[in-house]
This record gives structure tokens, sequence and C-alpha cells, in this order.
């Protein structure tokens, strides 16, 4: 029983899910460094993106994950948008309004 309590508090078996989320975050940075885009402008461009989607879907915000991702060649901006059902009709918005 005590030897099942000490794997268990030193057990690094939960690690390596956070160890992949610590090396996703990190490629972000480092893409967002190559970029030169701030963390603000990240976000206001996710709004942007999920305000302009959500006219044609419904989208589950709590869900969304806008990454940068880079190589040697060529950097990507990657949106995950979980859709919750297609709307009808979309609400289409005047310049004027």
């Amino acid at each position: 029983m005590i030897i099942e309590l000490l794997e268990k508090i030193f057990s690094w078996s939960g690690s390596n899910k956070s160890g992949k989320e610590a090396k996703r975050r990190l490629k972000l940075i480092i893409a967002h460094d190559r970029l030169g885009i701030n963390p603000e402008a990240l976000e206001a461009m996710r709004k942007e993106l999920l305000e302009v989607v959500s006219r044609y879907v419904e989208i589950d915000p709590e869900e969304t994950e806008l990454s940068i991702e880079s190589d040697q060649r060529m950097t990507v901006l990657i949106a995950n948008l979980p859709i919750r059902k297609v709307k009808r009709f979309p609400k289409m918005s005047s310049p004027e309004s």
C-alpha cells in the first residue's frame, strides 16, 4: 500500500500529456517570435475570425483553438473551430450598420 502511494506521488505517468502540451506551447511561442505577432494581436485575430464564422455556423467558443506553426519553408495559421450546427440563413451585416 505504501509502495503504491509512493508510485502515485512520484510517478511520471501523467507528465507525457503535460510534456506534449509544453512542447506545443513552445512551438507556438517560437512561431510568434519569428512572425513578430504579439499575443494581443493573435487574440484580436481569433475574436474576428469567430465573429465572421459564427455568422454562418454555430460554433463552440470555449473549444476553439488558434495556433501558428512554422517550419523552414512556411508559417501557417491553424484554426480549430468545433461546429455545433450550420445556420439556415446567415446574418449579413451591412457596412453602414
